[in-house]
């Protein structure tokens, strides 16, 4: 049984700290942001990682980073023999990194060296890839650019949203680690493979402008972003004047010469606008202040919008 230090903040981290206690290692403590005002309240929340940790009476520690002279005293003082980071938030200066006896270990959510950084799900649906997965990288001072000791693939699916690719390789995480936890433990663990750094590309942080739609662009690229923004940012969408966040729709093949952005079929059960390429047919949106819709429902109170 190893004694492992914890570091992670949202929901990405649970299972792999759930994973870790269920597979009866000793987490001595874990390491989580500083709580945070969040929702129309401003109400400080705890983080997901923190109330994890309480349900089974692990040590939380939340530094505002990891470089004072206390928290270094800390985590010398518990002297674990591994440091498991999962989307932690904070930067590890490297006398922290060379503390445990086995190294810092970092759960990524891609096939390293692609889509190093804060937003790697999003960026490998925006880009339409079709396969990422989850890394387990000995960590480094650099930006990801640890050395791999295994990668774990997965495919993209046509319907996969931010959500769902994030659950599944939250889950796909904690499976990973878990596992080579116990290579390590049987003195079966690979030697860590050096990335290629030429083949390195960046998912850098998301924005939220990143969330308006532009009808200039191919229908398949659109079809991406709300999928990739599904659920955080969201994408805003202008139709006929008004704004939308959308939140599901298809890609329609056309041969039309309707200017973007154009409302080309409006009826009971159909949406559909003009792009720079191909038309997006609109299956779910909403309204600012108003209830997320199904188009059919939607469209029941729009028929002065109907083309058809």
């Amino acid at each position: 049984m190893l004694n492992i230090v914890f570091c992670g903040t949202p929901d990405f981290s649970v299972p792999p700290l759930a994973g870790l206690v269920a597979a009866g290692h000793h987490i001595q403590a874990v390491f989580t942001q500083p709580d945070k005002p969040k929702g129309r309240g401003q109400q400080v929340q705890k983080t997901p990682v923190k109330i994890e940790a309480e349900k089974h009476g692990i040590p939380v520690h939340q530094p505002a980073n990891l470089k004072d002279p206390e928290t270094i005293e800390l985590l010398q003082q518990l002297n674990p023999d591994l440091m498991v980071v999962v989307a932690y938030g904070l930067i590890i200066p490297q006398n922290i990194l060379d503390i445990p006896r086995h190294g810092c270990w970092n759960i990524h959510a891609s096939l390293l060296p692609k889509w190093r950084g804060a937003a790697p799900i999003h960026r490998a649906i925006l880009a339409g890839d079709e396969t990422t997965g989850v890394a387990i990288m000995h960590m480094e001072a650099g930006l990801d650019t640890g050395p791999v000791y295994h990668m774990y693939p997965t495919d993209i699916r046509p319907d996969d949203t931010g959500q769902s690719l994030h659950d599944r390789l939250s889950h796909m995480g904690a499976e990973a680690i878990i596992s080579c936890v116990a290579e390590l433990e049987s003195g079966q663990l690979p030697e860590a493979q050096t990335q290629d750094h030429d083949q390195a590309t960046y998912a850098h942080k998301l924005k939220k402008t990143e969330s308006r739609i532009d009808w200039n662009l191919p229908a398949i690229e659109i079809e991406r972003q709300i999928r990739a923004f599904n659920p955080w940012p969201g994408t805003q969408a202008v139709i006929q004047g008004e704004t939308f966040k959308l939140w599901h729709a298809h890609v329609v093949s056309s041969t039309s010469t309707a200017d973007p952005g154009t409302l080309v079929e409006a009826s009971k059960k159909r949406l559909v606008v003009q792009c720079g390429e191909a038309q997006l047919s609109i299956l779910d949106l909403q309204k600012a202040g108003k209830k997320r819709m199904p188009v059919g429902a939607f469209m029941a109170a729009k028929q002065d919008w109907y083309t058809v």
